[in-house]
């Protein structure tokens, strides 16, 4: 099989792929070591690494269901569990992240990171969380839900 210019296949598992599929894998298996701990039973520690690939795959909106159908779970009741039942303190998670985006974007000479929460635009005020609030999609404060 030949392939152009930089996209040399990479063999893992009798599968080839490429290579930045093979780093992401790698660097989600990287995180998930880091935060795989802070979750007290197994099932959690699978759980949160099928979400955390979720979260960063191309569910359009991750809302409890979508999210668990791309986690392959038949319906959100292990990811309602997991966040809202499962024991771990989302303030250490919180750090560990922090740390690991740290290691990874931080450029003491030239880099700075802003995260904004982007909220979505609505019209109504039916949806839960919607509020008067400023968000940077309008760059206004307008009802979004946050």
């Amino acid at each position: 099989m030949e392939q152009g210019e930089g996209s040399v296949m990479v063999a893992q598992g009798g599968l080839l792929e490429p290579p930045a599929i093979v780093g992401w894998s790698k660097a989600l298996g990287e995180l998930h070591r880091r935060i795989g701990h802070r979750f007290c039973r197994s099932e959690a520690r699978e759980r949160v690494k099928r979400y955390l690939l979720g979260l960063l795959g191309r569910v359009e909106r991750k809302n409890g269901w979508r999210m668990a159908e791309a986690m392959g779970e038949h319906d959100p009741q292990g990811v309602q569990r997991l966040l809202n039942a499962a024991k771990w303190d989302a303030d250490e998670v919180r750090d560990d992240l922090r740390g690991y985006v740290l290691e990874h974007l931080a450029d003491e000479v030239r880099g700075v990171l802003i995260v904004e929460e982007t909220g979505f635009l609505k019209k109504g005020e039916k949806s839960v969380g919607v509020a008067r609030q400023y968000t940077g999609t309008a760059g206004d404060t307008v009802n979004c839900q946050g």
